[in-house]
């Protein structure tokens, strides 16, 4: 069972979803400060520094109680919002750069060739007729 956990491990696709995590979990942190640090505070200059975080409403009396704190939600949704818009320009982004760079360079223009085969052939029986 070891030798096939060994197997399981070396294969390439592992190594390569492994470092697919690690990288995903660095950009999501990238992404975050993006929205967190940069982009939330510009959409507060227009809505007039709206937190919706505090909202809610008590269902139970005392400060222990339970809060349906539907302003949490909302919040969630516009930081997935603007997460997703973010990551779709960055994608959009690295696949133009992708096609440009797999992009065939341009054809060189071609050489003018000699004449076929057949051609030559009918040259040389023209040029035999004439004789």
């Amino acid at each position: 069972m070891l030798n096939e956990f060994k197997d399981f491990i070396a294969k390439g696709n592992v190594m390569d979803m492994a470092v697919g995590i690690i990288i995903g979990a660095a950009f999501t942190a990238i992404v975050t400060s993006l929205v967190n640090d940069l982009i939330t505070p510009i959409i507060s200059l227009f809505t007039g520094g709206i937190d919706f975080s505090g909202l809610g409403y008590r269902l139970t009396e005392g400060e222990e109680g339970a809060i349906f704190a539907y302003g949490n939600f909302i919040m969630a949704l516009i930081n997935f919002l603007i997460i997703a818009w973010v990551v779709f320009l960055l994608v959009k982004m690295v696949n133009k750069v992708k096609d440009a760079a797999s992009k065939p360079e341009e054809a060189a223009p071609e050489e003018p060739k000699g004449p076929t085969q057949e051609e030559l052939l009918m040259e040389i029986r023209d040029a035999l007729q004439k004789q």
